[in-house]
């Protein structure tokens, strides 16, 4: 993608239906993905800010699709929202047509950018302070899969094809092992050994919802705690925030990853491992939240499953680590030697000890249910 300059951004200030006169844009957040400004307008003497958003497409290759899961999504949000007495300017996303009234617009160079209204008075969090905040950030989640649950998912748009396929993903890691393109396997025997080990595990989820025991669902798929706002002075979830994966998936897809990312005590490239644990009190505090919000919805074998969602999730997260490090580090980006190992690694320590407390994590799933 080509970078963007001065020019490129004003005119694209320009094309969107933004109220007020203009005062300027700043970059915005610590996203990886897209590039995202917040602009600045001045009406009736007050301020009202955007977000403007350059759409990554060497990830998201068709973002006419992804735009019309957004649009598609949070127009039904709105509308459940609003029905059940809720504030949908400030519980899920709201976009800004272009003038043109499409939701997205392509600038001189291709690039394809949409806007939304911003949402002040909010925060994200890296990681919880508390268990609180893990608890309001599962009621967020199961709020959303509760407002979607009679939402057709079989009419969004893949814009990942194949995201959350875990056993393709195991498959990838084979052909990476194989190929061994810069001789890392040797210092990663460890880490090999303790994937292969998995492997007949990675595909539990899929054989489910390919037997029909599990039903698919208007999905996330990318539940990390920094995509959910809270509200900055009580505290409380909000919503949902970074849509771009949102697509058909498994309700589980979405638990099991908040808790991959949100239950450790150590950030997820710790080089460190003995800082690196399960924290089964923050898991009970996210079940506690999803439950009391998503459960009146979800299936009994869904629910049963929810240690499950998250062992699998983190085995597909380490495998996708794995897979890079030994490719070369291609996909994730890095800022050091080794630094997806690292991120192997973690992962493959909050797996183990899932293993080591898995009755625990399934009385406290029985507790809630």
């Amino acid at each position: 993608m080509k970078p963007i300059t001065d020019q490129i951004r004003n005119e694209m200030v320009r094309r969107f239906r933004f109220e007020g006169q203009f005062i300027g844009t700043a970059p915005y957040g610590e996203g990886h993905i897209n590039d995202t400004f917040a602009v600045g307008f001045r009406r009736e003497g007050r301020t009202r800010r955007y977000i403007l958003q350059r759409i990554n497409t060497n990830v998201f290759r068709d973002p006419a699709s992804l735009m019309e899961n957004v649009a598609g999504v949070t127009e039904f949000l709105r509308r459940k929202i609003k029905a059940t007495g809720g504030d949908p300017e400030r519980e899920t996303l709201s976009l800004v047509p272009a003038k043109d009234g499409a939701f997205f617009a392509r600038d001189a160079n291709g690039g394809c950018w949409r806007a939304y209204r911003f949402i002040e008075g909010t925060l994200t969090l890296q990681q919880p302070r508390n268990a609180d905040d893990f608890y309001e950030s599962a009621r967020a989640l199961g709020k959303f899969q509760l407002l979607l649950a009679d939402y057709p998912a079989g009419t969004l748009h893949e814009t990942i094809p194949r995201f959350h396929d875990t056993p393709n993903r195991m498959r990838q890691f084979r052909r990476a092992l194989q190929d061994d393109i810069l001789r890392r396997a040797d210092g990663a025997r460890e880490e090999i050994g303790f994937a292969l080990e998995r492997e007949a595990y990675a595909g539990l989820l899929t054989g489910l919802l390919k037997q029909k025991k599990l039903p698919l669902r208007v999905t996330h798929n990318d539940t990390k705690l920094n995509n959910i706002l809270l509200d900055k002075a009580t505290g409380k979830g909000l919503c949902l925030i970074d849509l771009d994966t949102v697509m058909p998936g498994l309700s589980l897809y979405d638990f099991g990853d908040s808790i991959r990312f949100g239950a450790s005590t150590a950030a997820e490239d710790e080089p460190d491992l003995s800082k690196v644990h399960f924290d089964p009190g923050l898991f009970e505090a996210f079940t506690k939240g999803y439950l009391e919000t998503a459960g009146s919805v979800l299936t009994q074998e869904e629910i049963d499953l929810l240690p499950d969602g998250a062992k699998t999730m983190t085995l597909e997260c380490g495998i996708r680590f794995l897979t890079d490090y030994l490719s070369g580090d291609v996909y994730f980006k890095t800022e050091r030697e080794r630094q997806n190992l690292d991120r192997c690694r973690t992962q493959f320590r909050l797996i183990a000890e899932m293993e080591e407390q898995w009755d625990d994590m399934k009385r406290i799933v029985g507790r809630y249910r």
